[in-house]
């Protein structure tokens, strides 16, 4: 039996395969990567290498036994046809007999176009007949964290949120909730709404970054469209930039509060603050 992790070298990939080493032996991990070069740590310390990209369905040939449990890390290429991408992933699992698929998906209560990906790789996972296991991840801290240049440079978080909250965690967290899954028992046709214990706004995530930094540093909020045209002005294509704006209306909606106290249950001890991955991006 293996424990197949896709994307396994990207974010959240590299957080689950080091998880999964604190837990089983290296020879039971398979890490599927679309470079290998990036794998040449992992496959020193014993990983499986399986090469593969989710665009070309025969190179899952082989990657999948029976008895298997895959990690369906969600394709980050928004605009492509991440459904049918994900799809190959499914059908390769279906076709080996894997034990179990679990996938990284958006919290249920999100409407916003960037969950459309989401809910339709839910509704092939379910229709497959696979084992599986909905790991509806909430909002990274590092989705905002790891931005702060702009924000240092201007003094302001700008953003089209209103006062709505955020129930966000570090990466980290939902990586050890997917180890959790994947080494553990009893999660088989499980939908787990996965955020951080505590919800914040921007307005008080305008003050943490205040407090850190010693500046002042203004929240800055401003309508969906104008933002919209601020990050396309930042140079985001413009797609992309209406489903990052579209995210923040969802958000004064309230639907990035999570409050199902899941994340912590799973993970065993409680989630990591934003001030923390503030804090560690500083220093970074």
């Amino acid at each position: 039996m293996s424990i197949v992790v896709t994307g396994a070298t990207g974010h959240l990939g590299t957080f689950v395969v080091e998880g999964l080493l604190e837990k089983v032996p290296a020879e039971q991990i398979t890490a599927v990567v679309r470079n290998e070069e990036k794998a040449a740590g992992l496959a020193a310390r014993g990983v499986r290498i399986a090469v593969a990209d989710y665009n070309a369905p025969e190179t899952f040939d082989g990657v999948i036994s029976a008895g298997d449990k895959v990690l369906l890390i969600s394709g980050s290429e928004v605009g492509n046809d991440r459904v049918g991408q994900h799809k190959v992933v499914i059908d390769a699992a279906k076709a080996a007999g894997a034990a179990l698929l679990a996938y990284t998906s958006a919290p249920g209560s999100l409407t916003a176009a960037l969950a459309n990906d989401h809910r339709g790789t839910e509704e092939a996972l379910l229709a497959s007949g696979l084992p599986y296991v909905l790991l509806r991840n909430g909002w990274y801290n590092e989705n905002y964290t790891e931005q702060l240049g702009p924000v240092l440079e201007y003094n302001a978080v700008t953003h089209a949120a209103g006062e709505g909250r955020v129930s966000s965690a570090a990466r980290a967290d939902y990586a050890a909730a997917a180890v959790a899954v994947l080494t553990g028992e009893g999660h088989e046709n499980k939908t787990y709404e996965l955020g951080g214990d505590v919800a914040w706004s921007f307005a008080e995530y305008a003050a943490e970054l205040s407090r850190q930094t010693g500046k002042e540093i203004a929240n800055n909020a401003v309508p969906v469209d104008a933002f919209a045209g601020i990050l396309t002005g930042a140079g985001l294509p413009e797609p992309f930039a209406a489903v990052l704006a579209g995210v923040d209306a969802s958000i004064e909606k309230g639907e990035l509060v999570v409050a199902s106290g899941d994340l912590s249950r799973l993970i065993g001890r409680p989630t990591t603050p934003i001030a923390d991955s503030i804090a560690a991006a500083l220093k970074g």
